[in-house]
């Protein structure tokens, strides 16, 4: 390993953290898919992150967030999302192996049936985690729920702190300067496989909701001195402030390592917003045919709601021209596979 690579590695040992995943996640080439694209496709594998069939990501910033709760002895943990969020399920799953208890506040932007439990929703409830769904009322948007959902959340932490059950609130997806030290440190272990094999990565696509895992692979970018393109695919609609509040993550990140490096929103972010519509947990024809590609040709599975969106993002970025022939490419599998067993409205026209 570089001495660089070794340094930044260093700068993570001092802080609170709880093992969860199984790292390295493995990272190899997708050879077929190469071949058909005419670029050399390599994927990282976090869908194996653990600690269950159905991990992901987000087990990489819980490793930090939970870690810094059982540092602080809490008894507790509360967490945010949609109905079949990955990040809720596996919020459930990591307090269930630390000894906290989990505490869901779930927007129902796809209002699920009771009568048949489904993906995410299922496991939480297997997982007996405490659960509250929060709807989308008459004239209300999704972020109005969501912020009713946090105020929420944040009077049964107080609840809970009062009476001597010390609580920690968790934002949604884990994006917080705690949970994204999960993904510099990400970055840091992708880096170190790719100077293993010999190899120098052109561009990193990957999905993007909350902003943390971006943050932190901006960070980790930054730490490594690469510079390979981080190409970041939203999977919902983000406004004008969303690069910035990355950025600043990032930042706060980096300062919490010591480092005085810092992430510029211009230079070093790269958010593409083509891929989503129409929404959050609503499929669109490009991530179908994305998911049935790879499918078909590395026998492998992402999901309509954020994986399958980031790699139509890079199949229209390799046909567009814009990832020339002949690139190194790295698709970073965020996990959430079980999108593919939730309502219809979210599978949407896959057969």
């Amino acid at each position: 390993m570089s001495l660089k690579l070794q340094g930044a590695q260093e700068l993570f040992k001092s802080l609170p953290r709880t093992q969860l995943g199984f790292f390295p996640t493995p990272f190899y080439k997708l050879e077929n898919l190469s071949a058909q694209l005419g670029i050399n496709l390599y994927i990282k594998r976090d869908d194996f992150t653990g600690m269950n069939l159905f991990g992901g990501n987000k087990v990489r910033k819980l490793e930090f967030l939970l870690g810094q709760a059982k540092a602080q002895g809490c008894e507790y943990a509360i967490t945010y999302g949609a109905t079949q969020s990955n990040h809720a399920m596996e919020t459930a799953a990591s307090c269930r192996r630390c000894g906290l208890k989990p505490i869901l506040y779930l927007t129902a932007v796809v209002p699920p049936d009771a009568k048949d439990i489904r993906a995410n929703l299922l496991l939480d409830k297997i997982l007996d985690a405490e659960i509250q769904i929060v709807p989308i009322e008459a004239g209300e948007e999704e972020d109005d729920a969501e912020a009713r959902s946090f105020k929420m959340g944040a009077a049964r932490a107080a609840e809970l702190n009062a009476s001597g059950h010390p609580c920690v609130d968790i934002p949604m997806g884990g994006a917080n300067r705690t949970g994204s030290l999960g993904f510099a440190a990400g970055f840091l272990e992708l880096a170190q496989q790719l100077e293993t094999a010999g190899l120098h990565a052109d561009y990193i696509f990957h999905p993007t909701g909350t902003g943390g895992t971006m943050a932190g692979l901006a960070a980790g970018r930054k730490l490594a001195g690469s510079d390979t393109r981080i190409v970041s695919v939203a999977v919902s609609r983000k406004d004008e402030t969303y690069e910035g509040k990355v950025a600043n993550l990032a930042n706060q990140v980096l300062a919490d390592l010591g480092s005085p490096l810092q992430v510029d929103p211009e230079r070093d972010l790269h958010l593409e917003r083509g891929y989503y519509l129409p929404g959050y947990e609503q499929p669109n024809e490009e991530a179908s045919a994305a998911i049935k590609l790879l499918a078909k040709t590395e026998g492998l599975f992402v999901d309509p709601v954020y994986t399958g969106k980031a790699l139509a993002g890079l199949l229209g970025y390799v046909r567009e021209g814009l990832v020339p022939q002949g690139s190194t490419v790295v698709f970073w599998h965020t996990g959430g596979a079980t999108a593919l067993f939730a309502e219809q409205a979210i599978l949407g026209k896959l057969y």
